[in-house]
């Protein structure tokens, strides 16, 4: 034991240090991924004190460390760590608990269950529905999706568990044509192949016209229609209302792609955005991203329960199961499962109702700043209408913009990515760190203005 704790003050210190660095570090990482294996070495012979292999290790690894917790990434979809989420997820590391079955740690599966009831509260989905916390949003999506899959195949009398796909009816799975990459990999894995694009509008959004056309080319057959909570790009979210009414009435399921924008649903000031949303079949987020837990926390949320429930569950002789309820793991792919729920309680816990509204909207005020900030860039141009957290810009040529997104990566104060949308060269803004200030906006803006000029 005494190693042990000495282990974990070595850790305790190196963590305060890293997170101590964030405010005034380079965001992007010195050493490349080559230099780090050099300092690890090679296999030892024989142990070593576990303290020493904490140093050795924060010593090694330092150098090529990126700093997405820093208040200026505004990479990915990428946010840092409330510290009440932090500390809880260290608990949850020391407790150690497989928290699968309710029997076994019902003190985390109580946890799981509170916050299931407090996230379908805050994003105003069904109070009933069923709530699986997986590993990320793309997981969140696969398990949302083969939900769907099995349960529009049982309508066309066909069970996936006894007889597997092969021979099954085709599934026609449509969704817009600026759905993010993970609906596809979801897709893929649940063994339902390249899904069929539908157009979308200049800001990302499906066609609700076009979406019809497509299902009625389906003529009935078992479907399922993907939407968007916020496009990866634009920010933009579907006409909900309108496209689950033009797909409900075709007999399609519908699934909502959530990742980062479901949230919107817990303003008042934004829930505009995902008017209608309640009335989809299934929704995905990641709790990562907009409440800033640590990762490894997806979220997927099913209206019918008993439907995720048959698609997800299983049963073991050795296994003490709650028949009547089901138990966290028959919500989810996985057994083994860590208990993600301990830090997201203890954000939603330090942050309440209000907090969590302030911190979304604050991400949108960010992202307007942005915007404001780039439009006065002369040459400059932001190609989006920013109604939630997402900005890209546009400085003349593809060239031209591209150079902009790799002197900001040289610079080092912040991180802001390049992508392609409608065929061009962007820079792209992503807004999710509740460290963010406006002096990190301000200071990203004059490293871009340098860049731009």
């Amino acid at each position: 034991m005494s190693e042990l704790h000495e282990a974990l003050e070595v850790a305790h210190r190196l963590a305060l240090d890293w997170l101590d660095s964030l405010p005034t570090r380079d965001v992007p990482g010195r050493a490349a991924a080559e230099d780090v294996a050099a300092l690890l070495g090679d296999l030892p012979e024989g142990p070593s004190a576990a303290p020493e292999v904490v140093r050795h290790l924060a010593a090694a690894v330092e150098p090529g460390l990126t700093a997405m917790p820093s208040p200026r990434w505004f990479g990915m979809v990428i946010g840092g760590t409330h510290p009440a989420a932090l500390a809880a997820d260290w608990l949850t590391s020391a407790w150690d608990q497989n928290s699968a079955l309710e029997a076994v740690t019902p003190g985390t599966v109580a946890v799981e269950h509170v916050v299931d009831e407090w996230l379908l509260d805050l994003l105003g989905l069904p109070a009933d529905a069923g709530v699986g916390l997986v590993t990320g949003a793309t997981m969140a999506n696969w398990t949302c999706l083969v939900t769907a899959r099995d349960a529009v195949l049982r309508r066309a009398d066909w069970d996936t568990a006894i007889r597997g796909l092969q021979g099954a009816p085709a599934v026609h799975v449509l969704v817009g044509d600026e759905r993010h990459d993970s609906v596809d990999s979801a897709l893929r894995f649940a063994g339902l192949g390249r899904p069929e694009p539908v157009a979308s509008d200049d800001q990302g959004r499906i066609d609700v016209d076009a979406l019809a056309w497509h299902l009625d080319r389906a003529a009935g057959a078992p479907a399922i229609v993907v939407l968007q909570a916020g496009n990866v790009h634009s920010g933009a979210f579907d006409d909900f209302p309108a496209a689950i009414a033009v797909a409900h009435r075709a007999g399609a399921w519908v699934h909502v792609d959530g990742a980062f924008g479901l949230f919107a649903a817990a303003s008042p000031r934004l829930r505009r955005l995902v008017e209608g949303c309640a009335a989809a079949d299934s929704w995905s987020t990641d709790a990562h991203k907009t409440l800033n837990v640590p990762y490894d926390c997806g979220i997927a949320i099913v209206r019918d329960d008993a439907s995720l429930r048959a698609s997800m569950g299983m049963h073991g002789e050795y296994l003490i199961q709650d028949e009547a309820g089901g138990d966290p793991f028959d919500r989810v792919p996985e057994m083994s499962r860590r208990a993600r729920a301990v830090p997201v309680w203890a954000v939603l816990a330090a942050l309440g109702r209000r907090g969590v509204a302030e911190l979304v909207e604050r991400y949108c005020r960010h992202a307007t700043m942005f915007a404001e900030g780039i439009r006065a860039i002369p040459g400059a141009e932001v190609l989006n209408d920013v109604v939630f957290t997402q900005v890209c810009a546009r400085f003349g040529s593809d060239e031209r913009t591209r150079e902009v997104v790799r002197e900001m990566l040289a610079d080092g104060t912040a991180w802001t990515s390049g992508s392609r949308w409608h065929d061009r060269a962007v820079l792209r803004v992503a807004l999710c760190n509740a460290s963010t200030s406006d002096a990190d906006i301000e200071a990203t803006l004059a490293v871009l203005r340098r860049a731009a000029g």
